[in-house]
This record gives C-alpha cells, structure tokens and sequence, in this order.
C-alpha cells in the first residue's frame, strides 16, 4: 500500500503547503509543466518523485524526465503525461496507446482544470490534478492525494486551496 501526492502545474511555484500535504506520502507524482529543477528538487526531498516534463518544460527538466511515464503502482498499470486530455476526448499524441492497452490510471495536466472521471469504456480512471502553481487563469489551486494497493486507487483527496487569504480545504472524493 503506498499513499501518493499528485500535482501539476506548479510553473516553478513552491508552495510550504505542498511539504506540508505531501508529507504522510510515500511518493510524489508531478504531471508537468514543473518550472524549475529547484521544485522537482524540493519535491523530491518530501518524498521520492516520479515526473514527467511539460509544454513550458525545457532544458535540464527535459532531460531528466521523460514526455510520458508508464510503470507499475502497487499491481495497477499507470500512465502518465501532461498533454493528455480525458475521457473521451484522449489527446491524438497518446489515444493509440490508451486504447491499445488501457492503465488502470492515466494521469494528465495541462488544462489546470481538475478532473477525476471514470472511463467506462476502457475501464480506467483518469485524474488531472489541475494546477498547483499560480500561473494561469484559476482561482483555486489543487492538489490530490490518494491510496494505491492491490491494483485499486482510493482515498482521493482533493486540497483547494484558493487564492488570497482564503483557508484551504480537502474534500474526499467519492
């Protein structure tokens, strides 16, 4: 059983939040568009990191991680890449693969719109943990934890926290 952070977007943005959120978590996922090798670093000093780069990633994260992730989390196949979409709207770059061998888990950034939704056709779930950093148009930041073990995905949190003075919240997923 692992406990997983997922974030994207944090556009070199560190928040003392994410330390804070992610320190019960076993790993740490960051769906793209990371911004600097000093966040993957901090990330990485919380717990291990498993990333892939983004759109606005360049140079030294380009070669440290790659475009698209696939590996095994605790029995589940998992998929991960920052230009992704959703379900029933897969970006061309990765439809094929996603339909030739469905993960039990896609992972995809990009949109800073959080999304968690069940693909019932290919029996996959899919979570856009939206954006972390300030970069963009949102007005709330997210982040997403969640259990991984015996090939199921559980527990999904969502942390809001919103922009201002506001207090942030986690809301469980059902």
């Amino acid at each position: 059983m692992k406990r997983i952070g997922l974030l994207s977007d944090t556009h070199g943005y560190w928040d003392e939040r994410y330390a804070k959120y992610f320190a019960t978590c076993d790993e740490i996922w960051h769906a793209g568009d990371i911004g600097s090798m000093l966040i993957a670093e901090r990330l990485a000093q919380i717990a291990p990191l498993r990333a892939v780069y983004g759109n606005c990633d360049g140079g030294d994260l380009r070669l440290m991680y790659p475009e698209k992730l696939c590996w095994s989390c605790e029995g589940a196949e998992v998929l991960m890449k920052h230009i992704g979409g959703y379900p029933g709207h897969y970006d061309p770059s990765i439809r094929e693969q996603i339909y030739r061998r469905p993960p039990k888990l896609f992972i995809s950034g990009h949109s800073h719109i959080l999304k968690i939704k069940y693909d019932k056709e290919l029996h996959l779930l899919h979570i856009n943990p939206g954006a972390a950093g300030l970069q963009g148009w949102q007005t709330v930041r997210t982040l997403v934890r969640f259990t991984a073990d015996e090939g199921r995905f559980y527990d999904i949190e969502v942390i809001e926290m919103p922009r201002g003075e506001s207090e942030e919240t986690i809301r469980p997923v059902e």
